[in-house]
């Protein structure tokens, strides 16, 4: 990856499109929302692979993302807290939350910085009638 300076943070042209990063919200994506979002979306991909495989009738899924920073350490993200919530049939919690551990397990961006970031995962099911 190639990263461009400009006056107000960098660029990066990606396959996917131009990514603007700055300190600034107003000028790009801020740092420690692209390291969230990683965290969040390599987390949410590899358990999202694991109930298709295992054919978990899924109708909704999403993923929120809490994060504590330390203002007193060049505002370090400390803490995520990934909240999932799953809307289906017949689901069975101790399957999902299993499956959980082992998308922990198996998503990059968490081993990447589970020693140094303490990353909190908490499981809502909502069951659906036919």
């Amino acid at each position: 990856m190639e990263f461009v300076l400009n006056e107000s943070g960098v660029r990066t042209s990606l396959p996917y499109g131009l990514l603007e990063i700055s300190g600034n919200e107003d000028d790009g994506f801020r740092p420690y929302q692209l390291m969230v979002a990683s965290i969040a979306g390599c987390s949410a991909s590899v358990f999202r692979k694991i109930l298709n495989k295992q054919q978990v009738d899924l109708d909704d899924f999403t993923l929120t993302a809490e994060v504590e920073r330390n203002a007193e350490e060049a505002n370090r993200i400390e803490k995520i807290r990934l909240h999932y919530v799953v809307k289906g049939r017949h689901l069975d919690d101790d399957k999902l939350y299993k499956n959980l551990a082992v998308a922990r397990k198996n998503c990059s961006m968490i081993r990447s910085v589970e020693k140094s970031i303490l990353i909190e995962e908490s499981l809502e099911s909502i069951e659906l009638s036919r």
